[in-house]
């Protein structure tokens, strides 16, 4: 399969169209099933037949399974052009459609968190493949408020939060950013402006920084003001009313992942940022600089960046998965075969990368803005890798179809290593293979420091808003928290106080970002595993991910010989780490 272009991707197995009668018919199927679903609360009681309890659980699927395909298509929709006014009200009134249908599905979940343990027991036990969801569900009964309450929440939060969240795409998704290029002023978005970040030329690499966060500073109180409200509203409902221990406590049960084991994770990465303080001190020598600068953090190393064209990019993609096990490059071309690859850039859509995988049935959508960057040639790895990781898991139940946020990045971040390896295979160009090389700990930096450090100053931030903080006091933690992960490795300018109002995850889902720090010291971990072992490490590697949601991460990677619960675990990505550093 070869492409020529970036490719963009197609929405019509979901619908055809946003306004034809088909997502009307949609919509008018959902409230049908609904109103069915709500005439078997009669049966629900601690008698309640093993049949009848699974017939129940199975019709909630199937509910579910259509509203995420009609919510998938207005946020993809959306996504395609964040500035299309009709799809921002799409968006909207789905969400809005959703939360009042999970109001109306209500009853089952509080019921079965209600219910003793004995009859639980007895259902539990002929519950199959749906056994870990619904034990999901009575985990979360210490949190649970009563039915009317938890109504109240959802639709506040179609309102409230959510809308919050799309607000914040939508305003900072419009800003153009200026830059001096070759003499010649122009506009960018913050995606192409990215590349600039990256630039072999250190004073573009400055001027782009500043040209971002210019704006994100002048923009900063109305959306300091924006993510306030949201952590707010966040500990309202989470500590206040459903007396969750922290902030940070909610994400940890709902990825089913002890609190002491993330505070461990966070407390290793924050005893190891001389690792990578070591590391900026030798790309500074490398760079013929005496003191790095924030700006220089990604300063390819070689003195002018290798572009690839999309064709030899998807190719290269392709067959670094291939070289790994020929499955993971046909469920790879899967994805493009189907049109689900939205590569191009474009005015108004969705900056950044994802991968959304909405039903089992279907092939996962990925976007990416590709523009020939050795970066955006790992980004398409990376979420490919995603897809992969859904594609395997694609014989699971929805309810247990998706991977833990621990695990989900399993997949996406172990493809980038295979591609690295792959290309260092065939580059012969010692100045393009030492800038690889030291991408590769670029990245590991971006992956891990940087995003353990983003959870360290949520958690900070969450208690500071709790207790009166202003945005001026984010900014001063932000700052305290910037120089705590450099010390005196790096240089740090005054605009980079603002970079965490440039961070989208902070404002759609608090404490995500913890998920990418376990994901990549678990990938070091296996992947050293699959060069010592070659061929032997793929059947435990494919058990992994086509496992999906089905298990504790912890009882996932239990099966493959990986113990989250102890310091040498994480401590021994550092230490393969600290090795690789001392090569370069």
């Amino acid at each position: 399969m070869t492409i020529d272009k970036p490719t963009r991707w197609s929405l019509d197995v979901l619908f055809p169209s946003p306004d034809g009668p088909e997502i009307k018919k949609a919509l008018a199927e959902l409230d049908r099933k609904v109103a069915r679903a709500e005439k078997s609360r009669r049966l629900l009681s601690p008698r309640i037949s093993g049949a009848a309890f699974l017939g129940l659980v199975r019709q909630l699927e199937e509910i579910r399974s259509l509203a995420r395909r009609v919510a998938a298509y207005a946020e993809l929709h959306f996504c395609e052009n964040t500035q299309d006014q009709a799809a921002q009200t799409q968006l909207a009134n789905t969400e809005q459609h959703m939360a009042e249908i999970e109001n109306r599905l209500l009853f089952f979940s509080t019921w079965w968190k209600a219910l003793p343990a004995a009859p639980a027991r007895r259902l539990l036990a002929v519950s199959g493949p749906y056994r870990y969801y619904l034990e999901q569900i009575r985990r979360m009964a210490p949190h649970t408020l009563s039915e009317p309450e938890e109504k109240v929440v959802n639709l506040k939060n179609a309102t409230g939060s959510r809308a919050l969240a799309t607000l914040y795409q939508a305003i900072t998704n419009r800003y153009m950013f200026d830059l001096e290029i070759d003499g010649a002023r122009k506009q960018f978005s913050r995606a192409e402006l990215t590349v600039f970040t990256r630039s072999p030329d250190a004073s573009i690499r400055e001027a782009a920084y500043r040209s971002l966060y210019s704006i994100y500073s002048r923009e900063g109180p109305i959306l300091g003001q924006i993510y306030s409200a949201l952590v707010r509203d966040w500990r309202n409902e989470n500590v206040r009313l459903r007396k969750f221990s922290s902030p940070v406590a909610v994400r940890n049960l709902a990825n089913d992942l002890p609190d002491k084991v993330v505070r461990l994770l966070l407390e290793v990465c924050r005893a190891n940022a001389p690792v990578f303080q070591k590391y900026f001190e030798l790309k500074a020598r490398t760079l013929g600089l005496p003191k790095l600068r924030r700006y220089d953090i990604y300063a390819p190393i070689a003195p002018a960046e290798k572009e690839y064209g999309f064709d030899r990019a998807w190719e290269l993609v392709r067959r670094s998965f291939e070289e790994f096990d020929p499955a993971f490059a046909a469920l790879a071309e899967r994805v493009v075969a189907e049109r689900r690859l939205d590569a191009e850039v474009r005015p108004g859509k969705r900056d950044g990368a994802f991968c959304m995988s909405v039903l089992p049935s279907l092939t996962p959508w990925v976007l990416t803005n590709y523009q020939g960057r050795a970066y955006d040639l790992a980004t398409l790895a990376h979420e490919l890798g995603h897809a992969v990781h859904a594609l395997l898991a694609e014989d699971l139940p929805l309810f247990t179809y998706d991977a833990s946020l621990p695990l989900a990045e399993t997949a996406s971040t172990f493809a980038e290593m295979l591609l690295v390896e792959s290309l260092l295979k065939e580059e012969t160009d010692q100045a393009v293979r030492r800038d690889l090389l030291f991408r590769q700990v670029d990245d590991a930096y971006a992956t891990i420091m940087r995003q353990a450090f983003f959870a360290l100053f949520e958690v900070e931030a969450h208690d500071a808003v709790g207790k009166g903080a202003s945005v001026e006091d984010l900014c001063a933690k932000y700052w305290e928290n910037l120089q705590a992960q450099f010390g005196n490795s790096v240089d740090l300018a005054d605009e980079f106080r603002w970079e965490w109002a440039a961070i989208p995850h902070f404002y759609e889902m608090p404490f995500y970002v913890y998920a990418y720090a376990f994901g990549q010291l678990l990938v070091l971990a296996l992947f050293h595993q699959y060069q010592a072992e070659g061929s032997a490490f793929l059947p435990r590697f494919t058990r992994i991910l086509s496992a999906g949601g089905s298990a504790s991460p912890a009882k996932i990677l239990k099966r493959a010989g990986i113990r989250i619960e102890q310091a040498e675990f994480w401590q021994g990505g550092f230490d393969l780490l600290s090795r690789r550093i001392s090569q370069l």
